[in-house]
């Protein structure tokens, strides 16, 4: 990334969103672009398209998703799990259709197993069951991971997943 890319911030209200919006800014960089998700719905992917195509990205940051507590995630499954896919699946595939090259999709760490052995190593993922009261959730994120991934191998982009440990702070 350059200090003058076009840097789309996905989720910078959130916590990890705004934490990367405020270290890039620190650092410089002259084109951050965000939306309000009044100005753009992330589960509609024409709307999303039309924003990429209009802007021409250079860089998407992924920190957007449905996120909630262990009674929300446990209430509202389906809705954890589709708009998680539907905000991820608009979020890479448009960068892709509008020629971004550089993507990074910033996930969870209840991708992992419930039981996976400590240290969790990345050979963990898919190796056991994941926590029920958030698996839409994690498996929405997983669905990311493996998007990243195939896009990558399939179009040669340069797709990232990173999967922040659990978080606290400002917008928390």
């Amino acid at each position: 990334m350059n200090l003058n890319d076009k840097v789309y911030i996905a989720g910078h209200k959130g916590m990890v969103g705004s934490a990367v919006w405020r270290v890039l800014e620190s650092k410089g960089y002259i084109n951050l672009i965000v939306k309000t998700s009044k100005e753009l719905d992330l589960t509609n992917q024409q709307a999303v398209l039309d924003f990429y195509n209009q802007e021409q990205l250079e860089v998407v940051i992924d920190a957007a998703a449905k996120v909630g507590g262990i009674l929300a995630n446990n209430d509202f499954p389906y809705q954890f799990l589709m708009e998680n896919l539907q905000i991820q699946n608009n979020i890479i595939h448009s960068a892709y259709t509008s020629g971004c090259k550089d993507l990074i999709f910033l996930g969870s760490s209840c991708i992992y197993p419930k039981l996976a052995k400590q240290p969790m190593e990345e050979s963990s993922l898919l190796t056991g069951t994941l926590e029920p009261t958030n698996e839409p959730y994690a498996v929405a994120k997983i669905a990311g991971i493996k998007m990243c991934e195939s896009y990558n191998r399939q179009y040669g982009v340069d797709y990232r997943s990173v999967m922040p440990t659990n978080l606290y702070g400002t917008n928390d």
